[in-house]
């Protein structure tokens, strides 16, 4: 049910969103990093809380603060880009607040909760480079969570898989509508809680190694993103044009080619997440690690070596 109300109620308020969003003159402008050629409504994060909000407001209420401080605080950067000391002092609150809600026992738990936000919020608003790939990488993600987690988590994660359905069918190339910074920040958030549920005292440890899997995608990209960076002798907080699905781009691949392959890359790591999950512990853990070692040593291999990216 979760997920078939999200998705009715993204349907009617996506297209109102990107209505608006023209309206009021919240769009995403052409420019050195853009794709587009004209401009793009924002908002369509508004349309993503909203439709999520419903299922989540009868599973457990209290969820909605920090997903709601996250699209508040993506709106304002939407609107009026915030300085970064700034921005991420809001999202340690977002992360704070999240490790208030989400059901750990302990400060270990509220720790992970903490961490999980504060990375996954910002590593899918680096991911939202591309028609798609955020809200594809996003609804493969949540329905793994889905089917991994139980209770007021699968609640959550069916919510948040309908909504980004709806959201997608005006977010696929080429796309009438972006996330924007308040819908990347929303579905980081909802993701880090997620990944936060799999530590809490109802989950096993196969299920603790499992949801590291279903954030692979946005960790992964980066993960890639700083160590390039960091090579290059570039600012961390700069942006660019070299991330993963950037430099598929530039090797030849189409753009809805490059989407699809990140969102095939978290398909595979979502079914070994289910896999992961029906395994003992100690052996899950094991084989979770093998496979972020093996991963990362070929992401970075692949994408961080010199000349692996074009300069700007």
């Amino acid at each position: 049910m979760a997920v078939i109300v999200a998705f009715a109620v993204g349907l009617v308020l996506t297209p109102f969103a990107a209505r608006a969003a023209t309206r009021l003159g919240v769009v995403d402008r052409p420019g050195p990093l853009k794709i587009q050629d004209r401009p793009v409504p924002y908002l369509g994060g508004v349309a993503l809380a909203g439709a999520v909000a419903g299922p989540v407001a009868v599973a457990r209420p209290s969820l909605l603060v920090p997903i709601g401080l996250a699209l508040a605080l993506g709106l304002a950067d939407d609107v009026a880009s915030l300085p970064a000391r700034l921005r991420l002092l809001f999202e340690a609150g977002i992360a704070a607040t999240a490790a208030v809600v989400v059901p750990v026992d302990d400060v270990a738990g509220a720790m992970v909760a903490f961490a999980a936000v504060l990375v996954l919020l910002n590593a899918v608003n680096l991911l939202d480079g591309l028609d798609a790939l955020a809200s594809g990488v996003g609804l493969v993600a949540a329905l793994g969570f889905a089917v991994v987690l139980g209770g007021d988590a699968r609640v959550l994660a069916l919510a948040l898989a309908g909504a980004l359905g709806a959201v997608l069918l005006w977010n696929r190339p080429p796309a009438r509508i972006y996330l924007g910074d308040a819908g990347s920040y929303t579905l980081g958030t909802t993701l880090g809680m997620l990944v936060a549920y799999g530590f809490t005292p109802g989950e096993s440890g196969s299920h603790a190694a499992a949801v590291l899997l279903l954030a692979g995608a946005p960790v992964a990209d980066t993960v890639v993103a700083i160590v390039r960076r960091l090579r290059a002798g570039r600012p961390l907080f700069q942006g660019d044009r070299g991330h993963v699905y950037d430099q598929l781009v530039d090797r030849g691949w189409s753009r809805n080619a490059s989407v699809l392959a990140c969102v095939a890359a978290q398909a595979v790591l979502a079914l070994a997440a289910v896999g992961v999950a029906e395994l003992q512990a100690e052996l899950a853990v094991g084989v979770a690690a093998g496979i972020v070692v093996a991963l990362g040593v070929a992401l970075l291999a692949v994408f961080t070596s010199a000349g692996s990216w074009a300069e700007p």
